[in-house]
């Protein structure tokens, strides 16, 4: 993947987010030398990454800094103090990328100018290099860059555009919050066994690898969810039993399009 010939990168931010998307950027062969961050208090281990792949880093927008890709990876509630100070940092070819939940085009228009911008929402899996990202571009963002956009997301799993920027919020009520959905399905399942009987510590681990292990066979699978489940369960088997608890009419999807619409509304209120 090549580096941006409009200027370089430039990554606001490099905590677990950032710092997830700048080492994968680097293990995909963005050299090092076209990437900027910006961050005033890397961890020790993140500025060894920097250090190592010679990658610029300071602490505050150096003045003459124009970026070809401004990615914005810090916090929702840090973004009025954080933004003023870059503003200069974006130019007439600067496409900007917010990953902060609930942050609108517009808020970022009111700080950093009118501009190529994207929201993007990734999930915590993009750690391990096994996120998914939904992605929404503004109508001034060209396509070479939504091509570039896309290659420096896609380090850290798929992307999926979406065509309007409410979408976001679904997407952040499905996968971006979806991860912790999952971690107590996890603990759910944990629990119950160990009202079956079994020790804490055994039903958890059994729990745990049950997911990860279904996880992964769902990644490698051609197959669809509904095929998977419907290859573990024989008729009038103990899974049948299970699922006819947890399918009936008033059971889990309901409480998931609950659980869903919750999250979506909250992340319009974020929004303002």
């Amino acid at each position: 993947m090549s580096s941006a010939a409009s200027g370089p990168v430039v990554l606001i931010g490099a905590g677990n987010m950032g710092g997830a998307m700048l080492s994968g950027w680097l293990k995909s062969g963005v050299p090092g030398s076209s990437i900027v961050v910006i961050d005033p208090g890397p961890s020790d281990l993140m500025l060894k990454t920097i250090n190592d792949a010679g990658v610029t880093h300071v602490t505050s927008a150096p003045a003459g800094l124009t970026a070809g890709v401004l990615f914005l990876a810090v916090k929702p509630q840090v973004m009025d103090v954080v933004l003023p100070p870059v503003k200069g940092t974006v130019g007439p070819e600067t496409v900007v990328v917010s990953v902060a939940a609930g942050k609108t085009l517009s808020f970022l228009e009111r700080h950093l100018g009118e501009s190529a911008m994207v929201r993007a929402m990734p999930n915590t899996p993009a750690m391990v290099g096994r996120g998914v990202t939904g992605a929404f571009a503004n109508a001034r963002v060209t396509d070479a860059q939504r091509g570039q956009v896309d290659s420096l997301l896609r380090v850290s799993g798929p992307v999926e555009w979406v065509p309007t920027e409410a979408d976001i919020d679904a997407v952040t009520a499905l996968s971006g919050s979806g991860p912790a959905y999952v971690f107590y399905l996890v603990e759910c399942m944990a629990e119950a066994g160990r009202k079956l009987g079994l020790q804490a510590d055994l039903a958890m681990r059994l729990a745990r690898e049950t997911v990860a292990g279904a996880g992964e066979l769902l990644h490698q699978s051609p197959d669809d969810a509904s095929r998977l489940r419907q290859n573990v369960t024989s008729p009038g088997g103990t899974t049948a039993a299970a699922l006819s608890v947890l399918m009936a009419d008033d059971a889990m999807q309901p409480l998931f399009d609950k659980a869903l619409a919750a999250a979506r509304k909250r992340a319009e209120e974020l929004a303002g």
